[in-house]
């Protein structure tokens, strides 16, 4: 099992760029992507195999209004390119919630192998 504090993730809205044709991953996305992969390089963390369940206590930095599955993307993403596992289609089961509002928000990500 993996259980992890990481940053507030961006919103799936400022996670994406289009430049021209393209659709790429902005500065914003790739520097969180990297800060987890950092952190859970850190950690050691390994990949887990097989089936996945995933529980995640988000922690928004603000009152302003969010929605949970605008966050999940890039926080997927970013567990998958630190390791955490191969691939997010690993994910079978999944529960999010709003947590209260911190100062720089956070969230705390829990896995395990659901086999």
């Amino acid at each position: 099992m993996i259980t992890v504090e990481l940053p507030y993730p961006p919103s799936v809205n400022h996670y994406y760029r289009r430049v021209g044709p393209r659709t790429l991953i902005s500065r914003e996305g790739r520097t969180y992507r990297d800060r987890v992969a950092v952190m859970l390089m850190g950690l050691g963390v390994r990949p887990l195999r097989g089936p996945l369940r995933m529980r995640i206590e988000v922690h928004p930095p603000d009152n302003r209004r969010r929605d949970l599955d605008n966050l999940l993307k890039s926080l997927w993403d970013a567990l998958q390119h630190g390791g955490a596992y191969h691939d997010d289609s690993q994910v079978v089961r999944f529960e999010v919630e709003k947590r209260e509002t911190i100062p720089n928000g956070k969230v705390i990500v829990s896995i395990e192998e659901a086999g």
